[in-house]
């Protein structure tokens, strides 16, 4: 799978741009703020109808414009489609393949494929459960395109749900609706719950051989207190917020799952009710991540935290492949951020993937493996391309 042209019309910095690509690597050089992720992003956001950087669309669309347009021709086995999405901020996003308008836009989910690394990365490791909580959603729906529904009909609920709650704290009674909505709530949270622990399970080797390339299990860490960490085999754990009956991780019982639910919202709904906020679900769960039998954050160094970072992309990148064709790989600036061996390490994994698009501030920092077809970037023009 590749990408063999890129269109944009009022998307970023770009009032339009036509990009020409191809298969293997291709490297977006230019000072920062010129523009050149702009162009990776478009493509990652057809993957996954959302974007890296930011939580909404709006910042996607140029100032002054209505609406922004993404175009671009994929390549998959040896068969073109014409991908489109128009972004209209505040209202619906339209979807079209080969000009053919879809009924929704989430309907163009897993027509392309992508897998990025980029500096904000390190959240995954560092920052707070809703970065994991996304990772784990982001590759259910590359995998999975129907969990964009599953997920999107949770945080319906959720939302509905929570209203009520706030609704019943001003007038400190509980709505007798409210089992109804804990019902609901419990039907849809076990669908995502299920699957994200299938998926955590289905991860945990993939990401310890990936942690073991990129670091090597020999190196060691130290501790926020100076110590060192002992054992630096990586390992994941799905980690819910409440206790779950013993299930097969592998394939775990959505209706026990959804019983579970409902009872814990029943022991909590008093302090529900107080706080006006729903306590219980897959919304406040979290991806634990470990190095031997210490948690890496705040534990890891930052050299270990971010192998473990790319290892948790390299493991979508291997779980991807394994059920389907080659995504496409997205190397956002990442290189500046890794020191010489991780870069040479990151460089020579995935240099033989189908195509691998790399931004840099300057043509040194990518690595000569994934240097490939030269587009320099400069005053928000695309420049053509150099061989």
């Amino acid at each position: 799978m590749y990408v063999a042209h890129l269109s944009l019309h009022d998307f970023r910095s770009y009032g339009d741009a036509e990009v020409t690509l191809a298969p293997g690597a291709t490297s977006f050089i230019g000072r920062n703020g010129q523009g050149k992720t702009n162009l990776v992003e478009a493509i990652d956001y057809l993957s996954r109808l959302g974007s890296h950087r930011v939580a909404t669309d709006s910042p996607l669309v140029r100032a002054g414009a209505e609406r922004a347009v993404v175009r671009a021709a994929v390549v998959r086995g040896g068969r073109q489609a014409v991908l489109e999405v128009e972004i209209n901020p505040g209202a619906s996003n339209r979807a079209r393949v080969n000009s053919s308008p879809l009924p929704r836009a989430r309907e163009l989910l897993g027509t392309v494929r992508t897998v990025l690394f980029s500096p904000d990365d390190l959240s995954l490791v560092k920052g707070d459960p809703s970065h994991r909580r996304r990772f784990l959603d982001d590759l259910l729906v590359q995998r999975a395109p129907r969990f964009a529904g599953v997920r999107a009909d949770y945080e319906r609920v959720l939302r509905q749900r929570n209203s009520l709650l706030k609704t019943a704290r001003r007038s400190s009674a509980a709505p007798a609706t409210l089992d109804v909505w804990d019902a609901h709530l419990a039907q849809a949270g076990a669908e995502l719950l299920a699957a994200r622990i299938a998926l955590a399970h289905r991860l945990q080797p993939v990401v310890a051989r990936a942690y073991d390339t990129v670091a090597g299990t020999s190196s060691q860490g130290t501790g926020p207190a100076g110590g060192e960490i002992d054992d630096t085999r990586a390992a994941i754990a799905y980690q819910p917020s409440l206790p779950l009956p013993d299930h097969d991780a592998a394939d775990p019982d959505r209706e026990v799952l959804a019983q579970t639910l409902v009872s814990a919202m029943r022991e909590r709904r008093n302090e529900e009710l107080v706080r006006g906020v729903s306590l219980v679900g897959p919304h406040r769960d979290d991806l634990r991540l470990a190095l031997g039998a210490m948690p890496a954050k705040g534990y890891a160094s930052h050299g270990e935290s971010w192998s473990m970072a790319l290892a948790l992309r390299l493991a979508c990148y291997q779980l991807l492949q394994a059920e389907g064709d080659d995504p496409i790989l997205i190397l956002d600036d990442v290189f500046a951020e890794l020191d010489t061996d991780r870069r040479e390490q990151l460089a020579e994994l995935v240099a033989g993937s189908e195509q691998v698009l790399v931004t840099g501030a300057v043509p040194e920092d990518v690595p000569a493996a994934l240097a490939g077809v030269r587009v320099d970037v400069v005053d928000g023009k695309v420049l053509p391309r150099a061989d």
